[in-house]
């Protein structure tokens, strides 16, 4: 048989066939390998065919054959992810709000391509939906954290524009550039934070998608022991929303039908203490801000706060501003 252009590709379209096409229940025969060699100008026989699975074999992919009328090919060991692992991972994405609609979008046809199959990856796809879902603006967002990666790998700071939204939906640039040292991205209510440090700010945190121009700073980072190590997740884990406040070990007071909320905040090693029938207490340390008063607010007379006094004063002040909005 005369040996077409592409004849030395034959066996990588074949393993290639193979990756997206055959499933246990629905092996490959060799005429539909055959046709579709032929399809991308290869020609090929049934004996060229026996002959390069064996190749494929003997190069390690569990290939198993299958006689009989039925029969074909079929990759026999598991796939990198499985297909319940891709859904997982596609949801993440899809939940992720610092994602722009375009990028979570080339983000899942390339996971779906991960699938073992092509119908696998119609499956999945069939019920993702993109569009209407709350997503960043910012196209830079994937560019912005891979600066920031490299800034915390080289230990060096960073400069950058930081922007809010106008009521018309513009970016109104802050007035000053921004200089920090960089320590960690963190995830917090669907949005990408940076942990630093800055001379103007101290410790805070930076919203990723709202951050513009960012540049390495050849200067070595300003040293931060409460962004360091263990300390980094430690200080995350106060937070709320990423809003920064003063640390205070507050006593919290909880009616048990909130638990799984509490742990969801806190995490499972939370000690729970009952408090009677129907409540329980707790002690954490929290950055006060008004996030984490709101949350407490948010629960009605289901959630109060027992310890300090003052700031459970602060939670008064806040319902009471709140109040004189509705006279």
């Amino acid at each position: 048989m005369a040996k077409s252009e592409n004849q030395k590709q034959k066996i990588l379209f074949i393993m290639d066939y193979l990756q997206k096409h055959s499933h246990k229940d629905h092996p490959v025969k060799t005429a539909d390998i055959i046709a579709m060699l032929r399809e991308n100008g290869i020609s090929a026989d049934r004996k060229s065919i026996y002959s390069d699975i064996e190749a494929l074999i003997a190069y390690g992919m569990d290939i198993v054959s299958i006689k009989g009328r039925d029969g074909g090919y079929y990759i026999a060991s598991p796939r990198e992810f499985q297909q319940s692992e891709l859904k997982l991972l596609i949801d993440a994405v899809l939940s992720s709000k610092y994602l722009t609609e375009r990028k979570s979008r080339e983000l899942i046809k390339k996971l779906c391509n991960l699938c073992g199959t092509d119908t696998d990856a119609q499956l999945i796809q069939r019920n993702v939906m993109v569009s209407g879902r709350i997503k960043s603006m910012n196209e830079s967002i994937y560019y912005n954290v891979d600066i920031i990666q490299e800034a915390i790998a080289k230990d060096l700071q960073i400069s950058f524009r930081y922007f809010d939204w106008d009521i018309h939906g513009q970016r109104a640039y802050r007035e000053k550039e921004y200089l920090a040292s960089p320590y960690g991205l963190c995830q917090d209510n669907e949005h990408c934070y940076l942990l630093a440090y800055s001379d103007r700010h101290g410790i805070t945190s930076y919203r990723a998608d709202r951050m513009d121009s960012i540049c390495l700073i050849q200067e070595k980072r300003v040293p931060c022991p409460e962004l360091t190590g263990k300390n980094l997740i430690v200080h995350a884990n106060r937070l709320f929303q990423m809003y920064s406040g003063d640390t205070v070990g507050v006593k919290l007071r909880f009616h048990t039908g909130l638990i799984n909320a509490v742990m969801d905040q806190f995490g499972k090693d939370i000690m729970m203490i009952p408090d009677g029938q129907e409540h329980f207490n707790i002690s954490v340390n929290v950055a006060v801000s008004p996030m984490f008063l709101s949350w407490i607010i948010g629960f009605g007379d289901k959630a109060q706060i027992l310890y300090p006094a003052s700031v459970a004063q602060q939670c008064k002040e806040l319902c009471q501003k709140t109040l004189n909005q509705y006279p």
